[in-house]
Parts: structure tokens; C-alpha cells; sequence
């Protein structure tokens, strides 16, 4: 890639780390991934004030960058590019839920004007929309690859994605503080998107 005349020593550092992983350097993706970690969070964590949400969208956003890595091209920062794929992601989810929430005690109607019953088991604690594309997607593979994590990590993958789990009902089934679930569940999937990268079997 060429680098654009405009970017910062930050951004020119950033495309030797692109290059490298598009190369298929899985140290590249990492080193991307903890240097806007933490930026990218908090920006999600004041769109979405709920930091478990906040969380499930930092590695979204990552996945969704990483995915598409080869579209990016060098003409803006990639850290710009980063924050607008988390940005759009994050606003598809505020839609979604709010759709959720507007049809709570009402029926809905397709296209067809079929009418479905209310959707008061929307909001349950069950999977948001992301993460049933999560668990849909390849569950045979990520069932193969949970094996690879750490017992304490796998029975929380396990338990969320499934038997389907709200982050409570892991609490009381683990005897286990609701904050330390959410940060366990947390690492478990950037374990487990890790293990992603690294198979020859990507999704």
C-alpha cells in the first residue's frame, strides 16, 4: 500500500501493521486490536451507556474491521476507518433494540401484512440479534475451537452462546459475582476470536 501524504507517524505505523495482516500476520491483528481497544470502548460505552453492550460491540466492530481488512485503503487514518465501521455497527444495534422495544406489547406486521404475536419475550435477558448471528454462524467450528480455551472460559462460552444464558443466570450457575461473568465472558470471546484467526478454517 501507498501511504497517503497526510497521515500522522501513528497512522504510517498503523498501515505496516495492515500489510502485515493482510499477509496473515496474526501478531499484526493483535498489536491493531490492543492499540484501540480501549478508545473504541468507551466511545461504544457512551452510545450505548451499558457496558456488557459496550463490550459485545468492541469485538464486533474489531471482527467486522478485520473481516474487511483488504477494503481498507490508506487515503484516510486507519483508526478512522475503524471508528466509523464500530460507529455504524453500534447504530444498527441502537435500532435494533429500540425496534425491539417498540413492538414489546403490540403485534408486528411483515410485508405481507402477517401479523406475529407480541414480542414480549424480546428483552428476556436471551441473545441480542449479533449474537444469534454469532451463534448461528459455523457453530459446528466454534464448537471445535471452544475446546482449545481454558475450562473456566469454555463453560462460559458454552453457557452463553449454547444454552443461551442471560449474564444472571450464568452468575447463579457459576456462584459467580455478575461482574466478574461479564469481564470472563469478555476475555473468553477475544480468546476465542483469537483462535478464529489462527484457524485455517475461518469463517
Amino acid at each position: 500500500m501507498e501511504i497517503g501524504p497526510n497521515l500522522s507517524d501513528k497512522g504510517k505505523y498503523d498501515l505496516i501493521l495492515v500489510e502485515k495482516a493482510i499477509n496473515g500476520d496474526q501478531k499484526a491483528y493483535a498489536e491493531l486490536m490492543e492499540r484501540y481497544r480501549d478508545a473504541i470502548y468507551f466511545m461504544l460505552l457512551k452510545m450505548v451507556n451499558n457496558k456488557s453492550d459496550a463490550e459485545d460491540l468492541t469485538i464486533e466492530a474489531f471482527g467486522k474491521a478485520f473481516k474487511s481488512i483488504q477494503q481498507y485503503t490508506p487515503n484516510y487514518a486507519f483508526s478512522t476507518w475503524l471508528f466509523k465501521i464500530a460507529t455504524n455497527n453500534c447504530i444498527d444495534f441502537i435500532r435494533k433494540k429500540k425496534a425491539n422495544l417498540v413492538s414489546i406489547d403490540q403485534p408486528t406486521e411483515d410485508e405481507d401484512g402477517v401479523q406475529s404475536l407480541p414480542a414480549s419475550n424480546l428483552l428476556s435477558g436471551g441473545l441480542d440479534p449479533e449474537e444469534s448471528l454469532i451463534k448461528d454462524q459455523n457453530i459446528q467450528l466454534v464448537k471445535t475451537l471452544v475446546l482449545k480455551l481454558k475450562p473456566r472460559y469454555r463453560r462460559l462460552i458454552e453457557l452463553r452462546y449454547f444454552k443461551e444464558y442471560s449474564y444472571e443466570e450464568i452468575a447463579d450457575e457459576l456462584s459467580l459475582p455478575l461482574g466478574t461473568v461479564k469481564a470472563q465472558l469478555f476475555r473468553a470471546r477475544e480468546l476465542l476470536y483469537n483462535i478464529l484467526m489462527n484457524s485455517p478454517h475461518k469463517p
